[in-house]
């Protein structure tokens, strides 16, 4: 066997491993620019749904997806709290004006299952709010894909070391400054809390229908280039190259009832 075979990954240089990763991603830009050229063809209409803890790289990966494909057919969703009105209306009518048309593909960037994460953990809807949302959630997304949204829903799952690092270095970042929010302090102190309402989510809403894929996203462009690679796998579109399409499944993985008990995600 070669040296260059042996070599372990640990063992390749900082600039090898970004070098890598440009490439990487440039060709999935390439794949994701197909993509958007055959559903724009087609009619189709992709919604992708991407949730996480604070500070799992939600931002990162929406911006590396959208970076070369037309503005005007794609849209990222990341509503703001809901305004009175908002409040007293049907739960999901504040989402559904940003759903895709024909030749559209959308991200939310968070999305109505901010009532089972953030809204539950931080008391911001009561308990029958919450229960109606679980039992009402389900129903809504086979409405959406009976319609013929095609729906991918992703959560992307930190480690709390990981977590504590990204927060701190947001907070020291001049750049990142609009990222900051008194909610991120509780981040931390509510880990617990936070990680049972993930798991309570994960297992009431995942279904054939609308099932929800993992994300293990420590490695920010491992997160990234695995993310990337699962959406082009699950979509159709013509000349796709799958010799760049090869997940790793220890990175991104369907959800499944054991995930945490053996350690798949974040306890």
């Amino acid at each position: 066997m070669s040296e260059k075979k042996r070599r372990k990954p640990e063992d390749v240089s900082p600039r090898a491993r970004r070098s890598n990763y440009k490439r990487q991603l440039h060709a999935l830009q390439v794949e994701l620019v197909k993509l958007q050229r055959h559903f724009i063809r087609c009619d189709d209409r992709i919604l992708v749904v991407l949730e996480g803890r604070d500070a799992a790289g939600k931002d990162g990966v929406i911006k590396r997806i959208v970076q070369h494909l037309s503005p005007r057919e794609t849209r990222v969703v990341a509503l703001g709290p809901p305004s009175d009105r908002d409040r007293s209306a049907w739960y999901f009518q504040r989402y559904v004006p940003h759903l895709p048309a024909a030749q559209e593909f959308v991200l939310f960037n968070r999305s109505w299952y901010n009532r089972a994460g953030v809204e539950r953990v931080m008391g911001f809807c009561t308990d029958d709010e919450y229960q109606e949302f679980m039992q009402s959630v389900p129903e809504f997304e086979q409405m959406l894909v009976r319609s013929g949204i095609r729906l991918l829903k992703y959560y992307l799952d930190i480690s709390r070391p990981e977590q504590r690092a990204r927060l701190r270095s947001r907070r020291k970042d001049p750049l990142k400054q609009w990222k900051v929010s008194p909610i991120d302090d509780k981040a931390l102190k509510r880990w617990k809390a936070y990680s049972e309402a993930r798991n309570a989510m994960l297992a009431r809403t995942h279904n054939p229908v609308a099932p929800w894929t993992l994300v293990r996203a420590d490695d920010k462009r491992l997160a990234r280039i695995n993310l990337i690679q699962d959406l082009l796998t699950r979509l159709h579109y013509a000349d796709k190259d799958e010799t760049v399409l090869r997940a790793d499944p220890a990175t991104v993985f369907p959800y499944h009832p054991d995930c945490v008990k053996r350690g798949a995600i974040a306890p």
